[in-house]
């Protein structure tokens, strides 16, 4: 699986902003995928997970309230709507996909995921 994560941007705080990962390779709807994100200086953390069906979500506490995942599987993609942004949501966002009996179990362990994409820059000033 090939992933390819786009959409991010400079926003200001309060904004909105979607992010897609669409997927190219083998059977994208067989994989949970999650969305990470790293800023500078620190180590990758965990911000959503949906199952390979769509039919569960989990979420960081940072994102609760603010982000949404979902996916078509018909188009390969899945997205992260977020809400309310804060300086601090500032990252770079990787989409990640894994099996689901793995990355649902640990959503926040890196090596729940098979591939990952090449990451986009969100960045929200204050």
């Amino acid at each position: 699986v090939q992933l390819q994560a786009s959409g991010g941007g400079l926003v200001q705080a309060g904004d909105s902003l979607r992010l897609s990962c669409t997927a190219s390779g083998r059977t994208f709807s067989n994989y949970a995928v999650g969305w990470f994100r790293q800023a500078p200086g620190k180590e990758r953390d965990f911000v959503a997970l949906i199952t390979f069906n769509g039919e569960s979500r989990n979420y960081a506490d940072s994102v609760k309230g603010r982000f949404t995942i979902s996916r078509d599987n018909a188009k390969n993609t899945v997205y992260l709507e977020m809400n309310s942004l804060k300086p601090e949501d500032t990252a770079v966002y990787y989409c990640a996909a894994g099996r689901t009996a793995t990355a649902w179990i640990t959503p926040g362990r890196t090596s729940a995921y098979d591939y990952w994409g090449q990451g986009t820059l969100v960045t929200v000033s204050s």
